[in-house]
């Protein structure tokens, strides 16, 4: 039997939805409502639909409650996710988030999350206040990870651009959130000044597979160039991306022709989306014309590879 690792799995702690506020998680979502959630009900869903281990992390809209207790809830979701991992050992491992945009309060929580916790990884949103990952203020955190050689997760959020259809954000806006990011951290230079980290996007990375060659075209321009010196497509060959609502072979076969599958990981998006999108995306993977050590690598190889803690947590 194949295994499977979900690197994008969410989880909302009733603390979370208190203070952020039902209404605020469920406008972004196709259905409009924050969904019900419990540990319980990830593993009863994991299971299935064969899925050993799920990397969890928080979702849109991040912390948005009063800037006095960003932190302090932020702290408490990585302990709550600590506590998931120790009471369901090899169910869960977890992506922790950390204050932004404040960045002092936020290096603390890198220490702590990773030293105490032992967290496998970290989650970043795409922005935060309209500020843009390859923003400079968000260097000193990017200089942090870079030295760890951290893993991180990038998940969209709410755009604040303005150009609103009156769809929900997660249709539209998000995927679009996601390509802004990427050419944000490209042409800010970022990824090619912290090559140690490995960054995981989103939903086959939004619509950057149908916009790579437009993005390359900026090279024949000096002070574009300069900031990504190795061409836009080998650095976006450096990035990892999930299948997470993308699974399907119209999205993912564009994905597959901007880089390879040992840079692909199996997600699912529970439970901000359902527990059927989760059998979609398996079966379409498990029915994909690829080789059968590609689809492993998507399915679980290439998510032990980016956080080996993961195989001291599933027993492998």
């Amino acid at each position: 039997m194949r295994q499977r690792i979900d690197i994008h799995h969410h989880f909302i702690p009733p603390r979370y939805r208190e203070l952020v506020g039902a209404d605020a998680i469920g406008r972004t979502l196709v259905s409009g409502r924050a969904p019900p959630w419990s540990p319980q009900q990830s593993i009863e869903a994991m299971d299935r639909n064969g899925v050993s281990l799920a990397v969890v992390s928080i979702s849109a809209p991040g912390f948005q409650c009063d800037e006095g207790e960003r932190a302090a809830l932020c702290s408490h979701c990585n302990d709550f996710a600590a506590r998931m991992r120790s009471d369901y050992p090899g169910r869960f491992g977890s992506f922790a988030s950390l204050p932004l945009p404040d960045i002092e309060a936020s290096l603390r929580e890198i220490e702590r999350a990773c030293d105490e916790l032992a967290a496998d990884g970290i989650g970043l949103l795409t922005n935060y206040g309209g500020r843009y990952l390859g923003d400079p203020m968000f260097d000193p955190v990017f200089e942090e990870l870079n030295r760890r050689a951290a893993t991180v997760f990038v998940h969209p959020t709410d755009t604040p651009c303005g150009c609103w259809v009156g769809l929900p954000a997660a249709s539209l806006e998000f995927p679009f959130d996601t390509t802004r990011a990427i050419a944000s951290l490209l042409f800010s230079g970022t990824i090619g000044r912290f090559p140690k980290i490995r960054m995981i996007f989103s939903h086959a990375g939004g619509t950057m597979p149908f916009l790579a060659g437009r993005l390359a075209r900026l090279e024949r321009r000096p002070d574009y160039k300069k900031m990504v010196p190795e061409g836009v497509k080998a650095l976006l060959q450096t990035l990892y991306f999930d299948t997470a609502l993308s699974a399907e072979p119209s999205m993912l076969n564009p994905l597959l022709a901007l880089t390879t599958p040992e840079h692909v990981l199996f997600g699912s998006d529970y439970p901000y989306a359902p527990e059927d999108a989760m059998t979609a995306a398996v079966r379409a993977l498990d029915a994909m014309a690829l080789p059968n050590s590609a689809t492993n690598a998507i399915l679980a190889g290439n998510a032990l590879g980016l956080l080996p803690s993961l195989r001291v947590q599933g027993g492998t």
